[in-house]
């Protein structure tokens, strides 16, 4: 298979990739603020009313938000604010002995990721499959 077939292809599947991306990433966030305002897979809920059941909600909303991409941009752009508050609050702590910024070092890899891919998201839009989308198209 030649390059040009292949970037072909990559084009023609890029919508398709682009919305299996948002939906998977949307979900995997709402399941995060299930676990924290339900208690669901859960060692212990926190608090209500505290930052981390506020960070559950957001999760729980913008993540619906997102995988069925109605009101995308913002509540991507939300959550990717909330990923990077989560990675400098909770896992670098702005602590810079024994390299501890470094997310593979403070387990904030996913925070760090989630940030980057709501922000990609916040930026391109809904797309595809996409509440969003049909909004255009009519």
């Amino acid at each position: 298979m030649g390059e040009s077939r292949i970037r072909m292809l990559a084009t023609r599947w890029e919508p398709v990739a682009f919305a299996a991306l948002r939906i998977v990433v949307g979900l995997m966030f709402t399941f995060h603020g299930v676990q924290k305002i339900f208690g669901w897979h859960a060692g212990a809920m926190p608090p209500v009313g505290s930052q981390l059941w506020i960070g559950g909600l957001i999760e729980l909303a913008a993540g619906l938000l997102v995988a069925s991409g109605w009101f995308t941009r913002p509540a991507a752009f939300v959550s990717s604010g909330q990923m990077a508050v989560a990675y400098i609050q909770f896992h670098w702590k702005l602590a810079f002995a024994n390299a501890m910024w470094v997310p593979a070092l403070n387990k904030g890899e996913p925070a760090v990721l989630y940030c980057f891919v709501f922000l990609f998201i916040a930026a391109h839009g809904a797309g595809i499959v996409s509440v969003d989308g049909r909004g255009r198209r009519e």
